[in-house]
């Protein structure tokens, strides 16, 4: 017959050589469950830049200095995509699919506009000629830019840039459209010359 006495201690030590069996499975089974939550925030965390990046707001250099002394070439400005409708005095970044190329520059004029540029009134919009405090050249126009005077058509808008000697902007190109313009700039994030 069986000794009872020795069969609880048979258990126990069964019993003690589970317990870290069954504790490596509980860390185990932690771990897992932080591994999943951490690829989880990271997943969502790449999804919100993503959307943010490339749905919301964008990201541009400014490639030349036709925008001096407010925007030098190389500065990094942060613009609001979802803003397809821009106001006279906002800064815009086009990009012109037909010249490849990507230009930041101010509305002067949008839909339903008439915009004329000549050697004696410089700029004017439906007829009012345009003063610009931080404009520090006379508008002039280019002599094989655009005719005058100019009626812009919906979602056309006239864009120009703040160097108006030599600066290419509408006057050079013609009117922009709403396609061509990726938004509206916010703000400028990095300074080129720092």
């Amino acid at each position: 017959m069986p000794d009872e006495s020795r069969q609880p201690e048979k258990n126990t030590a069964a019993q003690a050589a589970a317990k870290p069996d069954e504790a490596r499975m509980k860390r185990r089974r932690r771990r897992l469950r932080a591994f999943r939550s951490f690829l989880f925030r990271l997943i969502a965390l790449a999804l919100v830049v993503y959307v943010l990046l490339f749905h919301i707001v964008g990201l541009a250099v400014v490639p030349n200095g036709d925008m001096s002394p407010r925007l030098e070439a190389g500065d990094m400005l942060l613009f609001y995509r979802i803003e397809k409708h821009p106001k006279a005095q906002d800064v815009v970044v086009i990009d012109k699919a037909d010249m490849k190329q990507r230009f930041v520059l101010r509305v002067i004029a949008g839909p339903g506009d008439t915009v004329e540029i000549s050697a004696e009134r410089g700029l004017s919009v439906n007829g009012n000629m345009q003063i610009e405090p931080r404009i520090f050249q006379l508008t002039q126009p280019y002599e094989n830019g655009i005719e005058y005077p100019l009626q812009l058509k919906t979602g056309e808008y006239f864009v120009m840039a703040d160097q108006r000697n030599g600066g290419m902007d509408s006057r050079w190109f013609g009117p922009v459209t709403q396609d061509e313009i990726q938004g509206v700039v916010i703000t400028l994030l990095r300074r080129n010359n720092l």
